[in-house]
């Protein structure tokens, strides 16, 4: 880790980048386990946490082609994980969402995911280093927001 403390937003962000990018590799290997690949992950998530979207919405959201998102959303329409419905005002527009089964995976790697984290600061952390862990976390989210 580099220096503690020194508040430099050039040093902090290449730590918080490297760190935040170890975190999410160990996570994902939680959610690989799955037998979705990690654009089907990355989408799935999306739509259950978002709602109803397009195909191209999604794309441009998760940075990919069109052509690259039409295959992540086959395979997961094709699994059942998925649905396309017509958009009432639209009807030429095709809305994505996730099935009651697709929220079921989702809520099954979160609560997987979570419990590992969960079982790692019981064991690992005093109380007051997780209550400082939490209060790092809104600011966490405000710079996820900006990014």
């Amino acid at each position: 880790m580099g220096k503690r403390g020194s508040g430099n937003p050039d040093e902090v962000g290449v730590e918080l980048r490297l760190l935040v990018g170890q975190l999410f590799r160990e996570l994902r290997n939680d959610m690989t386990v799955s037998g979705l690949s990690v654009p089907e992950l990355s989408v799935l998530g999306r739509l259950d946490r978002d709602g109803s979207v397009t195909a191209v919405e999604l794309a441009a959201a998760e940075q990919v082609t069109p052509q690259a998102m039409a295959l992540t959303v086959a395979s997961l329409h094709d699994r059942g994980l998925i649905s396309k419905t017509k958009d009432e005002r639209d009807k030429r527009r095709l809305l994505l969402e996730t099935t009651a089964a697709g929220r079921t995976a989702m809520n099954a790697l979160r609560t997987g995911g979570a419990d590992r984290v969960v079982k790692a600061l019981e064991m690992e952390f005093t109380a007051a280093e997780v209550e400082r862990i939490a209060d790092v976390l809104p600011l966490l989210a405000r710079l996820r927001d900006r990014l």
